[in-house]
């Protein structure tokens, strides 16, 4: 996702950018009252930034909830010159939206819905909701990967400009020589990737199997299949 300013980035942009809706769609809901910046009423051109709590309230008929499983290659939204997403390459029988994000080389579990209500709670940190993921690196791990990892790890800011930070404690279990898999409680852009980063090793394979009790189960690359009682 594309770097908040300080001054901000218009509402529908930042909708966009969280996987809530395509621009276009975001001013549909602006304009119907159903979209809130701290608790009031966003009007069309407004800013804010990830300080502030932007919300997408109202009744949704009609909720639909889908199991996901992005094939490598495919971005989540937003696609440039050249690329797939989601959409474009998976047919729902009513037109959703993804909740978070992987990224264009990951693979593995998104949830998909047409309820704008559900993704506050299924996104915020503040929620804790586990996700867990199946990794493998390109070199053995050491000894101490483990316990790195799960205390912890300072990732730098990146040469892109994108803020570093310490990772909040985690669930660590080794799988193989170069493979682990990782329970996080927290989704910062390309976390896991920039972890390993820090600590040396470089993702080769990354897939998402769990978002809180909903699991990857059979879905093969490209499949989904549809749940009922999200919340």
């Amino acid at each position: 996702m594309e770097e908040t300013t300080k001054s901000g980035v218009r509402v529908n942009k930042y909708l966009a950018d969280k996987g809530l809706a395509t621009r276009r769609e975001a001013d549909v809901l602006v304009t119907e009252g159903k979209v809130f910046v701290n608790g009031k009423k966003a009007v069309l051109g407004q800013k804010v930034t990830e300080k502030d709590k932007v919300e997408i309230r109202g009744k949704q008929k009609d909720a639909r909830y889908f199991l996901y499983n992005k094939p490598r290659g495919i971005v989540t939204t937003n696609p440039e010159t050249g690329e797939k997403d989601i959409l474009r390459t998976s047919k729902f029988p009513v037109k959703v939206f993804p909740i978070g994000r992987l990224d264009k080389e990951s693979t593995g579990l998104i949830i998909m819905t047409n309820d704008g209500r559900i993704t506050k709670e299924l996104l915020s940190p503040e929620f804790e909701h586990e996700k867990e993921y199946a990794v493998s690196v390109d070199k053995l791990l050491r000894k101490d990967f483990r316990d790195k990892i799960e205390h912890g790890v300072k990732v730098p800011e990146t040469s892109q400009g994108k803020e570093g930070f310490i990772s909040k404690p985690c669930k660590v279990k080794i799988s193989g020589d170069k493979s682990f898999t990782i329970i996080l409680t927290e989704g910062k852009n390309r976390q896991i990737r920039r972890m390993c980063e820090a600590l040396g090793y470089k993702v080769t394979s990354l897939q998402r199997n769990r978002i809180g009790k909903f699991m990857l189960g059979h879905l093969k690359p490209g499949e989904w299949r549809e749940i009922k009682g999200i919340k």
